[in-house]
């Protein structure tokens, strides 16, 4: 079962919250976007503030049904407001280990979620219990063990990133949940598994390079704080790391690469 510090620690804050609003069905998650078709019905878990779940009511149209599930009442509530008048979009505040769903949904999905759990087999079968029985369970998630930076960032963010991972296994999370997957998914009875390469690339010549590289510089700014009062960093290693950072992208950043997989499969 999740562990509360688990929790606490997944919620987002300060200047993460503005990824979720970046974010787009096709580049955010591409392989959701390859296999909707129009008149499904779709269940989004971790939804944030709806951007990714906006994509996927339009892509299924006005025939199908698309409801965004997140734990933070917050974000639903900026989901509601950002996107009212949307057809046969709806969301709601619920727990991924409490889903109320039974086999009611062509497609269950969630992008970036399990890597925050401490449980994510338990929360995996819960998925998979509100598909439709020839249903779809889509996760995509990184493996934050295989970063790449090309050069090498400044060594007070390695430090950081490092302290980042501890702090996050420390609390239960899987840093490289994204090769796991397959197997959780065999565990979880869910058959017909596939696997597609959705690794996030930025590069230099890209107009949105900057924002997109910048993540770890956000993430230093609204996890330090956490990590501090954690005894993970301290304030100055954390405010170092960000500085540093955002000077090593304007002078030396080349590229960053995320590992991220998609796993997906079928509930018999």
């Amino acid at each position: 079962m999740e562990t509360n510090t688990a929790h606490i620690r997944a919620e987002l804050s300060g200047k993460l919250t503005n990824v979720l609003d970046s974010r787009t069905l096709t580049s955010s998650h591409q392989r959701l976007a390859e296999i909707l078709t129009k008149g499904m019905t779709v269940l989004d878990i971790g939804c944030g503030t709806g951007a990714i779940t906006r994509g996927i009511a339009e892509a299924v149209g006005p025939n199908g049904h698309v409801v965004g599930v997140d734990s933070n009442p917050n974000l639903i509530e900026i989901a509601r407001q950002t996107h009212a008048g949307t057809q046969g979009l709806t969301f709601e505040t619920g727990d991924i280990y409490n889903l109320t769903y039974d086999e009611q949904f062509d497609i269950v999905t969630s992008a970036r979620v399990l890597i925050w759990l401490s449980d994510p087999l338990n929360a995996l079968k819960r998925m998979k219990s509100a598909a439709k029985i020839g249903g779809r369970i889509l996760i995509a998630d990184y493996n934050h063990e295989k970063i790449s930076w090309e050069p090498q960032p400044p060594l007070s963010m390695l430090s950081f990133y490092s302290a980042y991972l501890k702090w996050r296994s420390d609390a239960g999370m899987d840093n490289a949940i994204a090769d796991h997957l397959s197997d959780m998914f065999q565990k979880a009875g869910i058959a017909e598994i596939t696997v597609t390469p959705q690794h996030e690339l930025t590069k230099r010549t890209e107009p949105d390079f900057q924002a997109r590289i910048g993540i770890w510089a956000d993430t230093a700014s609204s996890r330090g704080f956490q990590m501090e009062r954690d005894e993970f960093i301290t304030e100055i290693e954390y405010v170092t790391a960000e500085k540093e950072y955002r000077e090593w992208i304007i002078q030396e950043a080349q590229s960053l690469k995320m590992y991220m997989l998609a796993v997906e499969g079928v509930r018999l």
